[in-house]
């Protein structure tokens, strides 16, 4: 029985050696891809210790390459991204972010051949890496090639959400320029998912407003969508600059019917995403409560003003041309003593009052008021405003505003 049992454990040895082996080179095994897997969770922050602890992995050494190459990178630095780059395409042909380190370097030492090819790989790759597509854009800029800038900034804003932080400035400091903004417009004509961001970004830029003005007009004989409150945005900008016909040029197109030699929407229709300066806009203050009522058929401009308290209402910025007009409306729920009624005041820019019409009670020819007004030469730029008195009323002053239109004499009321 002996011999048996040593033959059999003598035969039982060598599994156990098997398996542990095998064991030992499955926990190798598993090491090495826990090293891999936490390599390339790492941050960028930190890539260079993930480079350390999986030198072969092709995606971490291509992260590694692009970390070095970046705008601050010194000679040493490039010297070590080419060497990592080229490392991680032996590992991994795909990885796109060694390629664009290796055409940025091609670009830099102006190899411009080399650097359009690797650029061209890279983009058959994928389409993704933004300095893939930055690179292009300086390679077709250094060609005067303003189509093929746009068409690479139109993919880098297409597929990087970061992209726009980094490239809206850029294209907004360039809409001087008429070659690149006409180039704009056809891309923008085919509305791309970033091209109201876009748009909104230019209204609220600290870019030259003109520049802006034009992009704009040229969009809006294309029929692109621009969003209202870019438009009131651009045009309070405009004004803000001190550049009124500017302002009036591009607010007549965005506002269809807007008419230079009278005031606008009489009936209060009109429902505004964001009005402008050169609409009715109702004011706020210390005791007053205003409100407008837009109505595709008839809206109104409610107001309570507490006792006590006063000011302006509500207003609308003019361009009224020299010459002679008429102030006429129709007002309800106004019944308080003349020297506590509201009226209408319409003042130069510079602040000189050049007509004051007062406001009837409502009870008075069914609300209906009206009011001679004298344009002079040297007041180009107008404000109209209806002004509250401060009541000694315990109720204080209420009452709504059906209608109001400054015209010309002798024109027709719209």
């Amino acid at each position: 029985m002996k011999g048996p049992r040593l033959r059999q454990q003598n035969r039982a040895r060598p599994n156990w050696v098997l398996r542990l082996g095998l064991a030992a080179v499955a926990g190798l095994l598993g090491y090495f891809s826990i090293m891999q897997s936490v390599a390339l969770v790492l941050p960028d922050d930190r890539i260079e210790e993930a480079y350390a602890i999986a030198p072969g992995n092709g995606h971490v050494a291509a992260r590694f390459s692009q970390q070095l190459s970046g705008p601050g990178a010194s000679p040493a630095d490039r010297v070590r991204a080419v060497a990592a780059a080229y490392e991680a395409l032996q590992h991994d042909p795909t990885a796109v972010e060694a390629v664009a380190t290796l055409g940025i370097e091609a670009m830099l030492k102006g190899d411009e051949a080399r650097a359009e090819r690797l650029l061209a790989y890279s983009q058959r790759i994928s389409r993704r890496d933004l300095r893939t597509q930055l690179t292009a854009i300086e390679l077709a800029v250094a060609r005067d090639d303003v189509a093929g800038a746009l068409h690479h900034y139109d993919v880098a804003l297409r597929t990087k959400k970061d992209a726009p932080g980094l490239l809206f400035p850029v294209l907004t400091s360039a809409l001087g320029d008429d070659a690149i903004r006409t180039s704009l417009v056809r891309t923008l004509r085919d509305q791309p998912i970033w091209g109201v961001d876009f748009v909104r970004y230019v209204a609220r830029s600290d870019a030259d407003p003109t520049a802006a003005a034009a992009l704009f007009r040229a969009l809006a004989a294309e029929r692109f969508p621009v969003p209202g409150s870019a438009s009131t945005a651009l045009v309070n900008r405009l004004l803000t600059a001190g550049l009124f016909e500017d302002a009036w040029s591009y607010y007549a197109i965005s506002r269809q019917g807007a008419d230079r030699r009278r005031s606008r929407d009489p009936n209060f229709k009109s429902l505004l995403e964001a009005p402008s300066v050169f609409d009715w806009v109702a004011m706020d203050g210390t005791g007053l409560s205003t409100a407008l009522v837009p109505d595709p058929a008839n809206g109104l401009f409610d107001f309570t003003v507490s006792m006590g308290n006063g000011g302006v209402l509500l207003q609308q910025l003019q361009m009224l041309p020299q010459g002679d007009y008429v102030l006429e409306g129709r007002s309800s729920g106004i019944e308080q003593p003349a020297g506590s009624r509201p009226y209408w005041a319409v003042r130069c820019r510079s602040g000189q009052e050049i007509a004051r019409i007062e406001m009837p009670n409502s009870s008075q020819d069914q609300g209906r008021f009206d009011g001679q007004v004298r344009i002079p030469a040297n007041c180009p730029v107008q404000g109209l405003a209806l002004v509250a008195r401060s009541s000694d009323h315990i109720g204080g002053v209420t009452g709504q505003i059906t209608q109001i239109l400054l015209h010309p004499v002798g024109s027709v009321r719209s």
